[in-house]
């Protein structure tokens, strides 16, 4: 099935309208599918906007390079329902259509009940339609009965459409959309993409390579073209709604920790929501950017500094020789700026970091902190976090929620005071985490919102 290359009309004179594209589970090719439909729809003069269900960073690397602009986190369990609704309303009022990817399957989440903050959960509050993405490999008809038992598992969720991926080739294709007809006609089979090796995106440990490391642009210009060859593209436009809820003004999910705010910004730290950048923002703080990497440091006229998570470990030779970045940050510390680390940034903060091959690099010594990347262990999952003392993110007892998604070993804790008291997403005690010292703090924990009404 072959898009026309005709200009899709906008919607200039309503707010606009968004879809979901979920899978059964990781790894279906939901990313690069959304990839290729944000191009596809550029390319035919959409006003398109991208955002991300649950906690990724280097996902919306792909889909920002995509679609020409900023790409939101929308995450159901880590944020609040007001911070929700300013964060659509935002993506509505700048775009025709939002594409939005889920995360992992689509009834997959935490929570006792591992639904909470699932993409599901995510479409019944934003009221977005639902594509299933489906890899196709290895089965036929079979495929048509999946996406039956995903579209009758829940009657409050609407399953609009659905894209088969890696099929094999016409005959293939045609066994498929045949049991659909059958079997779902209510649900629009939007087309099939064909197995390919060229539709591939390269990996490592926390994912796929963020964008700006390697040749993206080649990756999503193939990616397009490819989609925008496979899918009923203005049958897949006709579907998306409006959500159905009540937007709000933009609000700053996290208290900006100073009135002018200095961010680490490079390949070793890239893990900072926009949400939470543009949020301090809105509150009036002044944002700008450093390179530890390029040895600078943070500007001395800034009264807070954020070093956001990121690969420290893979650049910690690098960091360590930045003498100008890390004088800039102990003189930042000694004249009582606030400074906040976040998993890699919090790594930075520390005496020391082991890398992969044992080699141990001196960090800043800001925190009484040895961290290692040659002992590996995953650490994954939302975390409600809870302050144990006053500081540059509130006075003690204030609540926020997050995510925790490393594999550093903490070797070593001196006598800093902790940060944070932890549960997980079902309430688990998980004990004190972080440290802080003086006006430096961090943990591994990347903060996504406020936790209070």
């Amino acid at each position: 099935m072959t898009a026309p290359a005709r200009p899709i009309p906008g919607n200039r004179t309503g707010p606009g309208r968004g879809l979901i594209l979920a899978a059964p589970a990781s790894g279906s090719g939901k990313t690069l599918v959304t990839l290729g439909l944000l191009r596809a729809l550029r390319q035919r003069g959409m006003r398109v906007a991208a955002a991300k269900a649950g906690p990724d960073y280097i996902d919306p690397t792909f889909h920002a390079a995509a679609s020409g602009g900023v790409c939101l986190n929308l995450d159901l369990w880590a944020m609040r329902p007001a911070t929700l609704r300013g964060l659509v309303g935002r993506l509505e009022s700048g775009a025709d259509l939002v594409l939005c990817e889920g995360v992992m399957g689509l009834f997959d989440g935490a929570g006792p009940d591992g639904e909470a903050g699932s993409t599901a959960a995510l479409a019944r509050f934003a009221g977005w339609p639902v594509v299933l993405v489906v890899d196709a490999r290895r089965q036929g008809a079979s495929a048509a009965a999946l996406v039956a038992g995903f579209a009758r598992h829940d009657p409050a969720l609407k399953l609009a459409g659905v894209i088969f991926n890696r099929v094999a080739g016409a005959r293939h294709q045609a066994l498929i959309e045949t049991a659909m007809a059958r079997h779902l006609p209510d649900v629009a089979c939007l087309g099939s993409v064909p197995e390919t090796p060229e539709l591939m995106l390269p990996e490592r440990h926390l994912g796929l390579i963020p964008a700006g490391e390697h040749p993206a642009e080649a990756a999503i210009v193939h990616a397009g073209a490819a989609i925008g060859a496979s899918i009923d593209i203005e049958n897949l436009v006709a579907l998306a709604r409006p959500a159905r809820l009540a937007t709000v003004a933009p609000s700053a999910p996290l208290p900006p920790p100073g009135q002018r705010i200095a961010v680490a910004r490079d390949d070793a730290f890239l893990f900072a929501y926009p949400a939470v950048l543009d949020g301090w923002r809105q509150a009036g703080a002044l944002v700008t950017f450093f390179s530890p990497l390029a040895d600078e440091p943070p500007d001395p006229t800034a009264d807070a500094v954020y070093l956001p998570g990121g690969y420290p470990e893979l650049h910690a030779a690098r960091l360590a020789a930045a003498e100008s970045c890390r004088a800039g940050l102990r003189r930042a510390a000694a004249a009582g700026t606030a400074i906040y680390g976040e998993c890699g940034g919090y790594m930075m903060l520390g005496d020391a970091l082991t890398d992969a091959d044992g080699q141990v690099h001196r960090m800043t010594g800001l925190l009484a902190l040895a961290t290692s990347f040659a002992e590996r262990r995953l650490h994954l999952g939302y975390r409600a976090a809870t302050l144990l003392g006053d500081g540059m993110l509130g006075r003690a007892g204030a609540r926020f929620r997050g995510h925790e998604f490393h594999y550093a070993t903490t070797l070593a804790t001196g006598g800093d005071a902790p940060l944070f008291a932890l549960a997980d997403a079902s309430g688990g005690d998980l004990g004190a985490s972080g440290l802080r010292r003086g006006s430096v703090a961090g943990s591994f924990i990347h903060l996504i919102d406020r936790a209070d009404a």
